[in-house]
């Protein structure tokens, strides 16, 4: 066991600097300046003082230093937990900035993972044995997944927001409230994060209810599902089983559709303009933010990581075969 997770964290390590590196090129070679884009919101008239202060701050962010210098400071940087500072919101801290939002985008990705994926297993199980429901499920579900998720805010915005005026259509609260341990701002957080979570749980439900529905027909036809079947044992211990082999494919397909669940997060937030990652994304690419956008990355690479580590974790405590191949091959 602990030889294979000295593996998977090698893994995720050579993953993680390689992604970190992308991370750090991307912003530096997109075009534009980003001081001189700061500068120009100051309206300063006179050249000469708007070229000292160009000067001056492109030493601040070392950014009048060779790219490789700029590499290794940002790695020295990274492992003090300094960010740098960001351009859009100078002279803030961008780790300062990217903690307000992260609770934001948790809230809204959490419950929508977790949530799809329980209850679209469970769809998927119960329409595997009833013709009524999979007639109506299968349909019903690839629809879903095949829905783009910004699409889908875009709907819900319209129908809930705009014409029935249930919800907000934006922001993560009231303007007119301050922020409070008290009920109504509760309350207000909720009826704000509700239409960005209920875009990406919907969308993801359809994916897990098709592949737990196909999967368990599949085990219902194998082998040991026959076989126990003519020893007479019961149905519904036969569907356990089935149920049970059919979670092992769709644990690894939550490990593999982390990435696109988060960039549909992401997408999700920008449409409901929710002070999440997703509108600091936008934000700090309209105003060529380096250190914001870099530092927001990171910690979404950082996430998907450490989500997929526990993954396979899991994986290897619900799937005993795995521990017996690990335990014969190091015999």
């Amino acid at each position: 066991m602990w030889r294979y997770i000295g593996r998977k964290l090698a893994v995720y390590l050579l993953t993680f600097v390689v992604a970190v590196t992308i991370n750090w090129m991307i912003p530096r070679f997109m075009p534009g300046d980003p001081v001189r884009s700061m500068l120009s919101r100051a309206s300063i008239s006179d050249p000469e003082a708007l070229e000292r202060m160009n000067s001056y701050y492109n030493e601040l962010f070392g950014l009048d230093t060779p790219l490789w210098q700029q590499y290794l400071s940002f790695w020295a940087g990274l492992f003090r937990g300094d960010l740098g500072i960001s351009i859009m919101l100078y002279p803030e801290p961008v780790i300062d900035i990217i903690l307000r939002a992260v609770p934001y985008t948790l809230a809204v990705l959490l419950p929508a993972i977790l949530l799809s994926w329980i209850v679209g297993n469970r769809f998927g199980a119960y329409a595997a044995r009833s013709k009524i429901l999979d007639n109506t499920i299968l349909p019903v579900g690839y629809v879903l997944t095949a829905t783009p998720y910004m699409w889908l805010a875009l709907l819900l915005a319209w129908a809930f927001a705009v014409v029935l005026g249930w919800f907000p259509v934006a922001n993560g609260y009231s303007f007119s409230l301050i922020p409070a341990f008290t009920w109504e701002f509760i309350w207000d957080l909720v009826m704000h994060w509700f239409l960005p979570f209920l875009s990406m749980f919907v969308v993801a439900l359809g994916g897990w209810a098709i592949g737990m529905r196909n999967m368990i027909i599949y085990e219902l036809e194998a082998d040991y599902s026959n076989y126990l079947q003519a020893l007479g044992a019961p149905r519904k211990l036969i569907r356990r089983y089935a149920f049970r082999n059919a979670m092992l494919p769709q644990i690894t397909g939550l490990a593999v559709q982390l990435g696109t669940i988060i960039a549909g997060a992401l997408l999700t937030e920008i449409v409901f303009n929710y002070p999440g990652l997703g509108s600091l994304i936008l934000d700090s690419l309209t105003n060529r933010d380096f250190f914001l956008l870099q530092g927001i990355f990171l910690f979404v690479v950082v996430g998907v990581l450490i989500a997929n580590f526990i993954i396979d974790i899991v994986y290897v405590l619900v799937d005993p075969r795995t521990r017996v191949q690990m335990t014969g091959g190091a015999a």
